[in-house]
C-alpha cells in the first residue's frame, strides 16, 4: 500500500482544524502525551481525554482508519519518527531560542516530508499534463492564502502559461465563468470549506474546466467537488500554537514541484523565463 493510500495519523490530526469538541480533546491529549498515547487502549484513551470509546472509534473512522488499532499503529509509527531526536519538544519561547528553532525546524521538515509522501506519481503526471495543455489557469484562494495563489500565477506565467490570480472574489468568479474545457481552476484552501471558493468552483465547472484543490482535509466539501485533490500537511499543531494557521510551506512546495516538472516538459519554458527576466531587469538597475 502506498503512503498516499495509507493515512498518516499525525499528519491528519495536525492538519485538520474543525474537530468536534470531543475529538479535539482526543487530539489535545495525544499531542500533549506523545509517549503515552500510542500505547493506550481505546478505553484508556477515551478516559484520559474525557470522551467515550464510541467517540474514539468515530474519530478514527472520520480520519479514514478502519478501526482504532489501525489508527494506533499509524500514530505509533509517526511519533517514533518524530521522537528520533530526543531533544525535540513542543515549546517555542524566547527564553530558549536555540531549542525553539530546533523545534520549528523539525516541524517544518516533517511538513515537507509528509506533503511529498502524499504526492503519488499518477496524480502528479495528470496535473502536469493538465497545466501544460491548459489555455488558462486560474488560481484562487481566500484570506492569507491569497499570497500563495498570486505567487503561483506569477511563477507559472514565467513559463509562458496563461495564469491569473486576483484577491477579489468577484473578479475570480467572472474569470471562472469564462473558463472552458481544457482550462484549469487551481484552488488553495486548508480547511476545504469556503462559500466564496465554492462559487468560483461551480462557475468554472459549468464551462467544463478541471478543478484542482490543495487542502489539508481530503474529505472536505471542496475536496468532494474537485476533480483532483492534493494534500498539504500542516504540522503547526506540533508547536505550542493553540489556534494554528495554515502553514504556506506545504502549499508552496506542491506548487514548486509542479513548476519543476513543467520546466522539463514545456518546450520553450526556459526561453519564456529569459524573456521575463529581460523585461524586469531595468527595474533592478540601481546603485
Amino acid at each position: 500500500m502506498s503512503t498516499a493510500d495509507q493515512p498518516s495519523a499525525l499528519a491528519l490530526i495536525t492538519s485538520t482544524r474543525d474537530f468536534l469538541d470531543s475529538e479535539q480533546r482526543i487530539v489535545d491529549f495525544i499531542l500533549a502525551n506523545p509517549d503515552r498515547a500510542p500505547r493506550m487502549t481505546s478505553a484508556q484513551l477515551s478516559a484520559a481525554s474525557s470522551t467515550s470509546e464510541a467517540s474514539v472509534s468515530r474519530f478514527c473512522r472520520r480520519l479514514g482508519f478502519a478501526n482504532y488499532r489501525a489508527f494506533q499503529f499509524s500514530l505509533a509509527h509517526d511519533l517514533a519518527i518524530q521522537g528520533g531526536n530526543t531533544q525535540i519538544t513542543r515549546e517555542v519561547s524566547l527564553d530558549d531560542v536555540p531549542q525553539s528553532i530546533a523545534n520549528i525546524k523539525h516541524a517544518k521538515i516533517r511538513e515537507i516530508e509528509s506533503t511529498l509522501d502524499y504526492l503519488d506519481e499518477k496524480t502528479l503526471r495528470r496535473v502536469v499534463d493538465l497545466f501544460a495543455r491548459a489555455d488558462m489557469i486560474l488560481f484562487a484562494a481566500v484570506g492569507n492564502t491569497n499570497a500563495v495563489a498570486i505567487d503561483a500565477a506569477i511563477k507559472f506565467g514565467q513559463l509562458g502559461l496563461r495564469s491569473v490570480a486576483t484577491t477579489i472574489t468577484e473578479s475570480s468568479t467572472s474569470l471562472a465563468l469564462s473558463m472552458r474545457k481544457g482550462d484549469v481552476l487551481f484552488l488553495i484552501s486548508n480547511s476545504g470549506k469556503s462559500k466564496r471558493l465554492e462559487k468560483i468552483l461551480h462557475a468554472a465547472k459549468q464551462g467544463g474546466a478541471t478543478a484542482i484543490l490543495i487542502t489539508g482535509d481530503a474529505t472536505s466539501p471542496l475536496a468532494r467537488m474537485s476533480d483532483i485533490v492534493l494534500r498539504a500537511v500542516n504540522y503547526e499543531a506540533l508547536l505550542t500554537t493553540v489556534d494554528f494557521t495554515f502553514s504556506k510551506i506545504s502549499a508552496t512546495l506542491i506548487i514548486e514541484v509542479i513548476y519543476s516538472f513543467l520546466l522539463t516538459v514545456i518546450p520553450h519554458a526556459r526561453d519564456a523565463i529569459s524573456g521575463y527576466e529581460e523585461l524586469i531587469q531595468p527595474d533592478k538597475e540601481m546603485e
